[in-house]
């Protein structure tokens, strides 16, 4: 039944999902917390600068930016990534910086809906014992607003799994493009389909109800 699959490194092309997601993953929640700690800094010009980062770039499509880091840093700007001789790699690192850039808008919005729930009280107390704004984001807001964002960037992680598929369109050989292969040279186009949507369903769902149980667990009490 399963014959179309010998040949083909179905298994190989998914782990190079993981690791585009993983990657990404934890480069957009680095950058989208520095962005939602601008877009609440009491300095203009930083709330200015997340501002239109968050605004820019959620409104680009995913497919344009990946495509931009390919043709735009690498072939014209020279960005080789570290990986001049090796183009596979380089479009691997293309793409995780891609994913990681268009979903830190995202995380930043999560993040920053998280830091509105904490009472500003909170922050005011900070500020009477003489901590700095970043002490204060750092040791009292962001651990509450994580707490209360974990479903949402359960939401964005489930998103960003799947839009790992647009790092097809510059060659990196994840689960999409293989499928894309598979259906040109196979004639089982329902069957292949049916494995690859199973397939993410798979690295999907157990995220979705991990990070769910432990919103409730992790929740803030008020």
């Amino acid at each position: 039944m399963f014959d179309f699959l010998e040949g083909y490194d179905v298994l190989g092309a998914f782990w190079v999902t993981v690791k585009l997601t993983v990657f990404s993953a934890l480069g957009s929640l680095i950058l989208g917390t520095l962005l939602a700690g601008m877009r609440v800094s009491p300095v203009p010009l930083m709330r200015g600068f997340g501002t239109a980062y968050v605004n820019i770039v959620r409104n680009i499509p995913l497919t344009v930016i990946i495509v931009f880091s390919s043709l735009g840093l690498a072939d014209i700007f020279g960005a080789t990534m570290g990986a001049a001789d090796d183009f596979k790699l380089q479009g691997f690192r293309l793409a995780v910086l891609s994913l990681a850039a268009y979903t830190a808008a995202f995380v930043c919005e999560s993040i920053r809906s998280g830091i509105n729930t904490v009472h500003l009280g909170q922050a005011e107390a900070a500020r009477a014992i003489g901590l700095s704004f970043s002490q204060t984001l750092r040791l009292i807001v962001l651990p509450q607003a994580f707490r209360a964002v974990i479903t949402p960037l359960a939401n964005v992680l489930i998103a960003l799994t799947k839009n790992t598929t647009v790092a097809a369109a510059i060659g990196v050989a994840e689960a999409a493009l293989l499928m894309k292969e598979m259906i040109e040279n196979e004639a089982q186009t329902l069957a292949i389909g049916a494995v690859f949507a199973l397939g993410f369903v798979v690295l999907t769902l157990p995220t979705g109800l991990f990070l769910g149980w432990l919103s409730k667990r992790l929740a803030v009490k008020r």
